[in-house]
């Protein structure tokens, strides 16, 4: 049985040595930080365990993941850091999931596998891919090419949302921000010069999409980099045989379980089901993210542009193991729709989430967490995006001292 003395591999280790420590396990736990790209390479990893006929055990978590009480098996850290970890899943230039669908490939894919099984695996690879914000084809080119060839997406014109119905696509997305986001009323206003703006024709979809983009360029609210951040919202790849309607909707629902309901979406991402818990998640993720832009307070400063807001809790989670998750989407909407500085912070008592366009995220973040300390202070993150769990009590104008002064 591999130890935590011999299966330890690094983040940046060779595919095959981290397959290598995997399959020479008696039992494999899978921790993984509660994002989209993280879910979805846990499922894919968990996927090649099962074709190797290694037992495992998958958790998501948020903000401040303990390694696994139990000793045995080798304890492997997906999206994140853990000191205590044998073995990490964490790419050093690109989606975690990219790296997880070769790593799961390495681990013995059966030749005889079904069809079906690889084109699933590749969607979920891609979406993964997606929800870090990347574009598929950039850096998970020679996948896309296989899906096509597999008839596992398609690329149509439209938007990329998770399910036929425009209205709750577009009123529940987080993949851009309108004046309409989170409000049905006013995305079936926005869409009543459309004859039936629910058709399946290629017209339709083209119109549903330049009605979109016009949108939210026009926005007083928005800023420049809006016109280009919607971009990845439109001419969708459609994933006929898929979970949901498009891979850009796929990698919205990913994200919104991993946040709002985690053993739905490790279900999900195992291919297990679970399609229509997750959307009443990426439903319930939508509406609290977006009424929290609607409420929020924001503050512009030398380099970064504030949020102060409240996200609310789902009644469904344990904790507020919510907050982080659903903050990391505030920062995120507001870094590329709304914000005129490079590094944004979603605030809420005791935790921020940090997005940045380039770099600052991960400094700001370790600042907050040593700086005003409590016992449960603790951060996660990288360069871009990062969240941290400090003392509730700490005033505004000192957090935001230190956030500008980490930057600086």
């Amino acid at each position: 049985m591999a130890s935590r003395s011999d299966a330890g591999t690094s983040a940046d280790a060779p595919t095959e040595s981290v397959a290598s420590a995997l399959s020479a396990a008696a039992f494999v736990r899978v921790v993984c930080h509660a994002d989209g790209d993280a879910l979805a390479a846990a499922g894919l990893l968990a996927r090649g365990l099962r074709s190797a006929d290694v037992p495992f055990q998958v958790r998501v978590a948020s903000l401040d993941a303990a390694a696994p009480a139990a000793d045995d098996g080798v304890f492997v850290a997906v999206g994140t850091e853990h000191p205590d970890a044998d073995v990490t899943i964490r790419s050093t230039d690109g989606p975690v999931s990219r790296r997880a669908y070769d790593v799961a490939i390495a681990l013995g894919r059966d030749d005889g596998a079904r069809d079906d099984v690889v084109a699933s695996d590749v969607t979920l690879a891609l979406a993964g891919v997606a929800a870090a914000g990347a574009h598929p084809g950039s850096v998970a080119g020679s996948l896309v090419e296989a899906a096509d060839g597999m008839g596992a997406i398609e690329r149509r014109p439209g938007v990329a949302i998770p399910v036929d119905d425009v209205v709750d696509g577009l009123t529940h997305s987080t993949l851009l921000r309108a004046p309409f986001s989170g409000d049905v009323d006013a995305v079936e206003s926005a869409l009543a010069s459309l004859a039936e703006p629910t058709a399946s024709d290629a017209e339709t979809r083209r119109s549903i999409a330049s009605l979109v983009a016009f949108t939210v360029a026009g926005d007083d609210a928005a800023t420049p980099r809006a016109a280009t951040a919607v971009e990845r919202a439109l001419r969708p790849y459609a994933t006929p045989d898929g979970p949901m309607a498009t891979l850009g909707g796929f990698a919205d629902v990913l994200h919104a379980v991993a946040v709002e309901r985690p053993g739905t979406g490790v279900a999900l991402s195992l291919g297990h089901g679970g399609r229509e818990a997750a959307l009443d998640a990426w439903r319930t993720h939508g509406t609290a993210v977006h009424r929290a832009i609607d409420d929020g307070h924001t503050g512009r400063y030398d380099g970064v542009f504030v949020v102060r807001g409240d996200v609310g809790g789902n009644p469904d989670a344990r904790d507020d193991s919510t907050t982080p998750g659903r903050l990391a989407t505030v920062a995120r909407l507001v870094r590329d729709f709304r914000s005129p500085e490079p590094l944004v912070v979603a605030l809420d008592d005791g935790v921020a989430a940090l997005s940045a366009r380039e770099t600052g995220a991960a400094d700001a973040a370790a600042a907050l967490a040593s700086e005003f300390t409590s016992a449960d202070a603790a951060w996660t993150g990288d360069a871009t995006r990062a969240t941290a769990r400090f003392d509730a009590d700490a005033a505004d104008a000192d957090v935001i001292a230190a956030i500008r002064e980490a930057v600086r």
